[in-house]
């Protein structure tokens, strides 16, 4: 498995942007498909994004299609989000996450990062 330290999260004003960072311990990062997910109060987690292992394909919830960008730099085992026009409704604790494969579940999780989205 591997080791997963996310960074970045906060307060911000609606229509405002964060970037996230998701730092991964191990030599095989770049085996890993990466992905982000977000649990607001009260509610369960939710899918936001993913991305393959060379970065070439990624994945995102409709929510936030357009807003929302996820990336990865393999020689600094990083995964990203960059999040624009956020809205009160993004307000949550963001995980990054990582699979080994796409029959695997998202077996490797950090310990999330607070965003906090003001009206």
């Amino acid at each position: 498995q591997v080791q997963l330290v996310e960074s970045g999260g906060g307060l911000v004003q609606a229509g405002g942007s964060l970037r996230l960072s998701c730092a991964a311990s191990g030599r095989t990062f770049s085996r890993y498909i990466m992905g982000w997910f977000r649990q607001a109060p009260g509610k369960e987690r939710e899918f936001v994004a993913a991305i393959s292992w060379s970065g070439n394909n990624t994945y995102y919830a409709d929510s936030v299609k357009g807003r929302f960008t996820i990336s990865r730099d393999n020689a600094k085992n990083t995964v990203y989000l960059q999040m624009n026009s956020l809205k009160p409704e993004d307000t949550g604790v963001y995980y990054c996450a990582a699979r080994g494969s796409i029959q695997a579940d998202f077996g490797s999780w950090g310990q999330g990062t607070q965003v906090t989205v003001s009206s």
